[in-house]
């Protein structure tokens, strides 16, 4: 049997069975991935030298010039409104945005909360005349008909309901006695007294204090304790949370512009009528003119409040009413410490202190003049301000700074 001849070559000629090499092309530079990763060098460089502020940017390079991780994940989604929040908000934020509109012949509204008859009303006298014009006058008498002893007053009483102490109807009372005094464009600044208040200062320096500021002047502070938060009842949410809850004291002194807003606010009002007066489950006992005001201006406009008032108020007896003074105790001595005081100290109730020094105040005061701002001290909140030029519960004289 014969071999095929194909398979009878050496080995040495066994290259010229296979098959002829492929001829392939010179290879090529990836020059697209050279530039892409060129791009990345050069955008990793960048943002090491050039931190991003940019969320997306921030994740992808770790960089101290970035927000914090919370600030830029996504938002957590808030309660829907009702429709009475709703419509509360649209009407207070037109109110707050409205533009000033000066008056010609600005005044102020001097608004009288009493029982009665008005004891100082010759003294207030001494302090209107001669400043005809800038000025309008305002009483609510909720026991008795007044009887006055100055002209200035005689036909300045307005429509009085029964007042209770610590109920709505202290609020109610305050309410329409700013109905009335807006009825006059002219009135720019609203000052809510009692029959105890008396000036520490001529009109003039009260005038002026009052158009050339900005903000109005309502005492407002956090207390935790009993007698602050403890007052807190659950059925103001969903409107009112526990933490929004503050405190103050009544004696306000605002602008037109506030004076509108609670006017027209009736949800938050509601709130409080309902929910903030003695008696209440638990045996707390929740005043309004206390509270609402204060935590309506902290929840829809902080930062166009004081948080203190301008009307001084000394606590230091630790009493349910402020001290009083009899005709010995008033000297000029007094008097210049009154007008002198740079610290509005709010007393919290989670903590009892001894006040101590001159009308309540500590040495504290004296450290810290001039500073604007307030802080916590164990039992107390410091609010640092500028001048009272009203006292409440005294028996003083007119008298010239």
């Amino acid at each position: 049997m014969k071999i095929p001849k194909a398979w009878q070559l050496g080995v040495g000629d066994l290259p010229i069975m296979l098959a002829p090499p492929r001829h392939r092309t010179a290879s090529r530079r990836p020059v697209g991935i050279i530039i892409l990763v060129s791009l990345v060098c050069i955008s990793l460089i960048g943002a090491y030298v050039y931190p991003p502020g940019h969320y997306s940017a921030c994740y992808f390079f770790a960089s101290s010039g970035c927000s914090d991780f919370k600030d830029w994940l996504p938002a957590i989604a808030t309660r829907m409104l009702t429709d009475d929040e709703l419509a509360s908000k649209a009407v207070i934020g037109d109110i707050l945005a409205m533009p000033y509109v000066p008056s010609k012949n600005p005044k102020i509204a001097f608004m009288f909360l009493t029982p009665g008859s008005l004891p100082f009303e010759k003294l207030w006298e001494k302090f209107f005349l001669g400043h005809e014009g800038r000025y309008s006058i305002y009483v609510h008498a909720s026991r008795e008909k007044p009887v006055h002893t100055s002209s200035l007053f005689i036909g300045r009483d307005v429509r009085s309901e029964k007042v209770v102490w610590g109920k709505i109807s202290m609020v109610d009372a305050e309410k329409r006695l700013l109905a009335n005094a807006l009825q006059d464009p002219d009135n720019q600044h609203f000052v809510l007294l009692s029959d105890s208040c008396v000036p520490l200062h001529h009109f003039d320096y009260v005038f002026n204090y009052l158009m050339e500021t900005n903000v109005s002047f309502i005492d407002c502070f956090e207390d935790p304790g009993p007698h602050g938060t403890g007052r807190y009842s659950k059925h103001m949410l969903p409107e009112v949370a526990k933490e929004k809850f503050r405190k103050g004291s009544q004696w306000f002194s605002i602008k037109r512009q506030h004076a509108l807003l609670i006017l027209a606010d009736g949800l938050y009002y509601t709130k409080f009528k309902l929910y903030c007066r003695p008696g209440m489950e638990g045996h707390v006992n929740c005043y309004a003119d206390e509270h609402y005001l204060p935590t309506l201006f902290y929840m829809v406009n902080p930062s166009g409040i004081a948080n203190w008032s301008v009307t001084h108020v000394d606590w230091s007896e630790g009493k349910w009413h402020p001290k009083s003074y009899r005709a010995k105790d008033v000297t000029r001595e007094l008097l210049k410490n009154i007008t002198s005081i740079e610290a509005s100290i709010h007393v919290t109730s989670d903590e009892k202190f001894d006040l101590g020094g001159p009308n309540g105040l500590t040495d504290k005061r004296k450290e810290t003049s001039g500073y604007k701002g307030s802080n916590y001290e164990g039992g107390r909140v410091i609010s640092y301000i500028r001048r009272s030029f009203l006292h409440r519960y005294s028996l003083v004289s007119m008298i010239n700074p």
